[in-house]
């Protein structure tokens, strides 16, 4: 091949794919977000939703982590999509993170366990995963331009771990971050990229830059990129074929890429495997039962109180690019066959018009004669295309449908980017252009909102238009037309009044997407709106509350104490209502343990800060982040990490330990059949100066009917008593080595002397 030609294989060819290269024979290669799901080319197309990475990362269990990395690797064959750019392993740093939802844990050695579950999964369907974001993307705060500072023993020991974990499972694909470390952006840092992942581990699949952050040619081409995305101003192409980089880095790239087309073209053995089973188990496992006074598993003859706006539209994932579009999703509602009282709506933002008020939803499109050039009815009236339209000379779009007689004020909202006008009965009530900040592209996917209000009599037709920007380089269009009904005033006060009249409240309360979502960091970890007023209230009303936290990440809880139960649901997936169902009655055991420490309070997190300041964020923490941050100021969180309760009790009878392996045995004293997740931690018997007092070595999990006895062996791998002090060094002493349920709760122990 010519360099023209060799080059081209390099950059997209749009928005996620690159070209093909009929001569050789190479394919065209297709690319998808899939954190939860594989979403594909199009933004509408249906993709199942699994729960999210933190959800997964809660079952602590590799083999239910695998299947769902088949269920998605089966669902990208089936889509045509040969690289998935899941998983994300950066690390919960602060837990204001906005996007932790879709990393795994705190800790560096779960994340690289569960990732690698996940890899094998994806891959094993003949789909490439992908590690991201490397490395030290953190958090969300000036991503784009933030420099990262941070000392090489903490980037080895902590945020490097999980991708080297990666490369030595076989992973096929590493994305590039958009972040700087230490002075130099990561799509242009050869230490790292050349020196460290290709070089001193030896990976040999493809570095692929995140969307946009490839922003030189010859810097970024000769620190080890291999494919620049998308085709919108990437600054390779006739640029990189016309650059002074040498034709052997060329050809390294190139092989990469005929590398991961073997790799991805060739036949796979398909496993079928049933992915709404498999979400519904997921989800279960998944859960954590944060306390449980008795009132759980619920009784089938108990009147309950359902109650929260969450219980009726359950958050099932998390924003920005980690979202897909579902064929159904099971809330609590459905699930448990009666209505919840919606008391108070915690979303900054109006939901999409859909539902019973709402007939011959539909989406029409225009060219510039206003000929029609399609018409098909919208479940929701919300658009989203990005890389391609549904038809050519596309000009026009407009949502409409028929709002039925429901008199009153009615709330409408426009939320996208460009000129919109919005009429309720011919009635003009917002023609204006919005556009938002797109410093950053999830600008695009988050736009901003502009409400009116309309005074409804009898059945109006509702039509919001939208013009497209013909001349923008890149199709893409994402609005909607949102809506609330007038609201009683009293909502609150019914589901107080709900509350006493029942045997059991179950109160939903959650985060939205503008609190967890890729592209920006939360500045408290608050519920939003009155949801914790809602919530004392309720339990004032009937102490038998059970709590239920739809949350992708830590929240603060002022009720927890007071609840009789509290359940840390996630962002459970698709099949959310009916795996809640399932726990709440004890169908399914909740077998959930917190991958990420849970705080009382926000003056008490040992590492808060997420901005930066002059460009810079510094990781002054060093090793101490997370549970060993933690155990440093010697503060006790609201539950700590691997917290989780079941519905029977474990009873740990003996444990043997070598520097090898721990082997550890257990009784189930419960009355019911269980599952109990064995944590292994290590801590040096004479504290080492500038180290954390403990970590985790390693897990397993024992299952068995009431009265057996199940014993589990655990490696201890040699990187767990080693430290990186200019190469990796072997810490020799006495450690002390326990087993137990969660950090705070170590019920055996032994030592071991190291060499």
């Amino acid at each position: 091949m010519d360099r023209e030609t060799k080059v081209s294989m390099l950059s997209g060819q749009d928005m996620w794919t690159l070209p093909e290269v009929p001569e050789i024979g190479l394919p065209s290669l297709t690319m998808s977000d899939g954190p939860v799901g594989v979403r594909g080319t199009g933004w509408t197309e249906k993709s199942i939703a699994l729960p999210s990475p933190t959800a997964l990362a809660a079952t602590w269990d590799l083999d239910l982590v695998r299947k769902a990395g088949l269920v998605l690797g089966l669902e990208a064959r089936r889509k045509g999509v040969h690289v998935l750019l899941a998983p994300t392993i950066n690390l919960h740093r602060s837990p204001r993170g906005g996007r932790h939802f879709e990393c795994y844990s705190e800790d560096p050695l779960l994340t690289g366990l569960i990732a690698n579950a996940f890899i094998d999964g994806v891959q094993s369907q003949g789909v490439a995963a992908t590690a991201k974001h490397f490395v030290a993307n953190d958090s969300e705060t000036d991503r784009m331009t933030a420099n990262v500072q941070v000392s090489e023993q903490a980037l080895r020991e902590l945020y490097l771990l999980p991708f080297e974990m990666a490369v030595q499972s076989g992973v096929w694909a590493v994305m590039a971050a958009y972040n700087m470390v230490n002075g130099k952006t990561m799509t242009e840092h050869g230490e790292l990229l050349s020196g460290v992942l290709k070089g001193e581990w030896g990976f040999d699949g493809i570095v692929v830059s995140d969307w946009t952050a490839a922003r030189s040619t010859e810097e970024t081409a000769l620190a080890g990129l291999d494919i620049v995305m998308p085709q919108l101003f990437s600054p390779w192409g006739e640029e990189l074929a016309a650059s002074q980089v040498p034709d052997e880095v060329i050809d390294d790239k190139v092989r990469r890429v005929i590398r991961l087309a073997e790799r991805v073209t060739k036949p796979a053995d398909v496993t079928e495997i049933d992915g709404r089973q498999a979400a519904r188990e997921i989800a279960a496992r998944s859960f954590v039962l944060a306390s449980n006074d008795g009132v759980l598993p619920l009784q089938e003859t108990q009147t309950v109180a359902l109650i929260g706006v969450p219980a009726h539209e359950l958050r099932i994932m998390g924003g920005g690019s980690a979202e897909v579009n579902p064929e159904y999703v099971t809330t609590l509602e459905t699930a448990l066959g009666q209505k919840a009282h919606l008391a108070t709506d915690p979303r900054a933002t109006l939901p999409p018009a859909a539902g019973p008020l709402w007939t011959d939803l539909t989406v029409t499109c225009f060219d510039e004669q206003r000929t029609v050039l399609l018409s098909q009815p919208l479940e929701t009236a919300a658009i989203r295309w990005i890389g391609q339209f549904p038809v050519e000379n596309l000009a026009r779009v407009e949502v409409s449908g028929t709002l039925s007689d429901a008199p009153g004020t009615h709330t409408f909202s426009v939320r996208g980017l460009g000129a919109f006008k919005l009429s309720v009965d011919s009635k003009v009530l917002f023609d204006d252009t919005i556009w938002p900040d797109m410093s950053d592209p999830i600008g695009f996917l988050k736009p901003p909102e502009q409400r009116v209000a309309a005074i409804v009599q009898g059945a109006q037709q509702v039509r919001l238009s939208h013009d497209v920007m013909t001349e923008s380089p890149f199709p893409a269009i994402n609005f909607q037309l949102g809506h609330v009904p007038p609201q009683p005033e009293d909502l609150m006060e019914q589901a107080i009044e709900a509350a006493a009249a029942a045997d059991v409240a179950v109160v939903v309360v959650g985060t939205t997407e503008d609190v967890e979502s890729e592209g920006y960091d939360r500045p408290s970890l608050a519920l939003p709106g009155r949801q914790d007023e809602l919530v004392s209230r309720v339990i004032a009303a009937n102490p038998r509350t059970v709590v239920i936290v739809n949350a992708g990440a830590p929240v603060l809880l002022p009720w927890a104490d007071e609840a009789a139960a509290v359940l840390l649901a996630w962002f459970p997936g698709q099949e959310g209502g009916n795996a809640l169902a399932d726990v709440l009655y004890g169908r399914a055991e909740p077998g959930g343990r917190l991958p990420t420490t849970w705080p009382r309070a926000e003056q008490d997190v040992p590492v808060w800060d997420v901005e930066t300041t002059d460009g810079l964020i510094a990781y002054q923490e060093g090793l101490f982040i997370g549970y060993k941050a933690w155990d440093a100021a010697a503060v006790e969180p609201l539950y700590p990490f691997g917290h989780g309760l079941g519905y029977t009790q474990w009873v740990y009878e003996t444990l043997v330990a070598t520097e090898e392996s721990v082997s550890v045995t257990v009784r189930n004293d419960g009355t019911r059949p269980g599952r109990e997740v064995i944590q292994i931690y290590v801590e040096p018997s004479e504290q080492m100066p500038a180290r954390p007092k403990r970590w985790l070595a390693g897990f397993a999990i024992a299952e068995g009917e009431s009265g057996d006895v199940v014993t589990v062996t655990i490696d201890l791998p040699k990187r767990t008593f080693q430290q990186w002090a200019e190469g990796w060094q072997t810490m020799p002493g006495e450690y002390l080595v326990h087993a137990g349920h969660s950090l705070a709760d170590l019920r055996i122990g032994g030592v071991v002397h190291v060499t």
